[in-house]
């Protein structure tokens, strides 16, 4: 079974999901995982298709491993279910490790048209997709509402944004877009990892530019809820979610070391010094810090949320402190079976450090 994080979200998109069936594309992963969770609670029937075999079981969940590239196997997996009321599309190949442009290509945008098309197919009214803030490259001085154009500086930016455009055009079947910021919650492993590990061991924290960007985060469980809620929609529409009151990534750092009660504090490293720095190392992968990292701890970065909270009556209910004092407790409590563990999604795995920060972590 995974581990039980499935703590009760808020109401606002009803408790009871009785009699409804979803199929969950990436249902294995870190956030398709919680979501799937969620509505078991609450009485939905599943069928999770994803390439990476799931660690959770239930009777009301049926698990297929399938590639969503693979047509013929992905129209097995929704002709599993008598019915499938609502199709929560949340499969996507990140840009992690030797995974090429073509790769994100096939399954970011070519394994989209095969989940759309499929609804068409087999009947299926509405389709909820999560999309993300690599859409830009940088900041653009202002909170960011749906009516901004996007433009990504990487390729896996530049796949979401084609499979958004797909289904934003498409005029078959119900579509909600979701645009999402990094999603944090227990469990949430990849890059924090290191943080936590730094954190827990009592050593420096270095902040690019002193931490004084502001980067919003998202709770697993207040996405969930958003998903929920877009599922009613009567139309195909657009919308941003995200934490609210956003303080700076050094106020959060400084929350979740408060929360640790180690010695670890933050310390400033230079942005002149950092970026470069951070260019070079991953260049020559001694660093798993890419382009989208980068701007993470050095830049501003916030979603306009209001459309989504008028026209879905949706709220956050955690801020990024809370949200990542969470996930470091997770960590804290898990490390050696964080260690131990292999096969898992990139997500719920912890990164490598590569020797560009090992030698940071020597000298801190």
């Amino acid at each position: 079974m995974a581990v039980n994080d499935d703590k009760d979200a808020s109401a606002g998109s009803g408790r009871d999901l009785a009699g409804q069936t979803f199929l969950v594309t990436g249902g294995s992963g870190f956030f398709g995982d919680f979501f799937i969770g969620q509505v078991l609670q609450r009485g939905a029937r599943v069928v999770n298709v994803d390439i990476v075999d799931s660690v959770r079981e239930d009777a009301a969940l049926t698990n297929l491993r399938v590639d969503i590239r693979d047509r013929a196997a992905l129209a097995t997996a929704f002709g599993s279910a008598p019915r499938i009321d609502t199709v929560f599309h949340f499969a996507a190949l990140l840009a992690h490790g030797d995974i090429t442009e073509a790769d994100m290509l096939s399954v970011n945008v070519q394994g989209t048209r095969n989940v759309l098309d499929l609804c068409v197919e087999h009947g299926v009214q509405r389709l909820v997709f999560t999309s993300t803030n690599c859409l830009w490259g940088g900041p653009v001085g202002h909170a960011i509402d749906e009516s901004l154009p996007a433009q990504p500086c990487e390729a896996y930016g530049e796949a979401k944004l084609k499979a958004e455009e797909i289904l934003l055009a498409d005029k078959r079947v119900v579509c909600a877009v979701i645009r999402t910021p990094t999603i944090i919650q227990a469990g949430r492993l990849g890059l924090l990892a290191i943080l936590f590990e730094f954190i827990d061991e009592g050593r420096k924290v270095w902040a690019v530019g002193g931490g004084s960007n502001r980067y919003q985060f998202i709770a697993a469980r207040d996405l969930t809820e958003a998903a929920l809620l877009a599922r009613c929609i009567d139309k195909t529409e657009l919308f941003n979610v995200g934490s609210d009151a956003v303080p700076t990534l050094r106020e959060t750092y400084e929350c979740v070391i408060r929360h640790a009660g180690t010695k670890a504090r933050v310390a400033n490293l230079p942005t002149w010094l950092a970026l470069p720095a951070m260019r070079l190392t991953h260049a020559l992968h001694i660093s798993p810090l890419g382009p989208y990292h980068r701007r993470m701890i050095a830049e501003d970065f916030e979603f306009d949320t209001s459309k989504a909270k008028r026209m879905l009556g949706w709220r956050p209910t955690l801020g990024n402190n809370e949200i990542l004092a969470e996930a470091f407790e997770y960590y804290r409590a898990n490390k050696l079976a964080i260690q131990a563990r292999s096969g898992a999604s990139a997500h719920r795995s912890a990164t490598p450090m590569g020797g560009a920060i090992r030698l940071l972590k020597w000298l801190s």
